[in-house]
């Protein structure tokens, strides 16, 4: 048991109280007392801030503001409207100690600025958000150089992918190719349609279960999963683009301009072509995938069909799979298999690397 006199705290600072955010709060709070037992570390939030404000007094704030808070935001209410006070843009505004840790759990595109700043004014980051790290390559850099920010979540949810990669890294192995399938949706409607359901109909029923974007494009475009292989190339060292990443979409290029309404009334349009993709598929003796592959020559997003004995080929449902060949991984490719996605995972891996960050900042 560590002495209290010894314990050291660390002041949070989340952007973001979203379905995750507040996740991610519960979560933090629960474990709060046995973090602190084994690690010396009292992880105290200091700021809350969505788009409309901040919950900020200045002081550490107690449990049951923040539960309340998340009660609060769940209910519809801006935090704005939870005492807090209007939020301001510069981290530095906000009066932080010397060393806190910056979350950013939000969607938002417009944080790269701020979290640069903390990591130049001395704070540490963590990611779930991933426009900070697919836009600019500056800015990757920015967040990145030093080792300042953890961004597990960024890829993978609570899967550890980021931290696997940069061990092999790390150690000195080399990475060949790395082939992956990112996005949980867009497994679950390749199941959909390996079992004889039309894509409307599988897209529907993934709509109405919570599994799409509210416009289902956002999943079907594969920019989610671009951004993902982005941040893996830039995880290994390359200064690729957003733009040097190609992703094939599931619609055509009329239906990206039409709203989301039409679009949807729309989708049996897409299950003559995606039909006969998977019976193509099937005729090979192989499945229809959506994969990401990127080697050090360039990287490529799309449908593919890949044989029988393809790791990702036996992969059912939204899970999620990343295959790494490195020269030390060359004839058996070293996997990481599991759920990357869904709200209480994607919040514990926020808090794993949250309290990895908190053990390397106690003295």
């Amino acid at each position: 048991m560590v002495e209290w006199h010894a314990m050291k705290s660390i002041p949070i600072v989340q952007l973001g109280f979203g379905a995750v955010g507040r996740e991610l709060a519960r979560q933090l709070l629960a474990q709060r007392e046995a973090l602190a037992a084994r690690y010396g570390v009292s992880l105290d939030y200091l700021a809350i801030a969505d788009s409309a404000g901040a919950l900020y007094t200045g002081q550490p704030l107690s449990a049951e503001a923040v539960l309340a808070a998340a009660e609060a935001k769940a209910a519809g209410w801006p935090l704005s409207d939870a005492g807090g006070v209007a939020r301001t843009g510069s981290l530095a505004t906000l009066r932080l100690p010397a060393r806190a840790i910056a979350v950013d759990v939000s969607a938002s595109g417009a944080n790269e600025v701020l979290l640069a700043d903390a990591v130049r004014f001395g704070h540490r980051v963590v990611l779930a958000n991933k426009k900070p790290l697919a836009g600019a390559l500056t800015s990757f850099r920015a967040l990145t150089e030093g080792g300042a920010t953890r961004y597990e979540a960024t890829v993978g949810a609570g899967l550890p992918v980021i931290g696997t990669l940069q061990a092999l890294l790390d150690s000195g192995d080399q990475v060949v190719r790395i082939e992956a399938a990112m996005s949980g949706t867009l497994g679950y409607l390749c199941g959909e349609l390996e079992a004889g359901n039309p894509l409307s109909a599988a897209v529907r029923a993934a709509h109405a279960l919570g599994y799409t974007e509210p416009d289902p494009r956002d999943d079907l475009s594969g920019a989610d999963v671009a951004r993902k292989a982005l941040i893996l190339a830039r995880t290994c060292g390359l200064p690729w683009d957003l733009a040097g990443i190609p992703a094939e979409p599931w619609f055509p290029p009329e239906l990206a301009a039409v709203s989301r309404d039409e679009f949807m009334a729309r989708l049996e349009e897409l299950d003559a072509p995606l039909a006969a993709r998977v019976a193509e598929a099937r005729d090979s003796g192989g499945a229809l995938r959506y994969v990401a592959e990127i080697t050090p020559d360039g990287a490529s997003v799309g449908l593919r069909v890949l044989p029988a004995g393809h790791p990702l080929a036996g992969l059912r449902g939204p899970d999620n799979l990343f295959s790494f060949t490195t020269t030390r991984y060359a004839e058996r490719p070293l996997v990481v298999r599991g759920p990357g996605a869904g709200v209480p995972v994607t919040a514990a891996g926020v808090l794993a690397d949250i309290v990895a960050t908190a053990r390397e900042m106690r003295p």
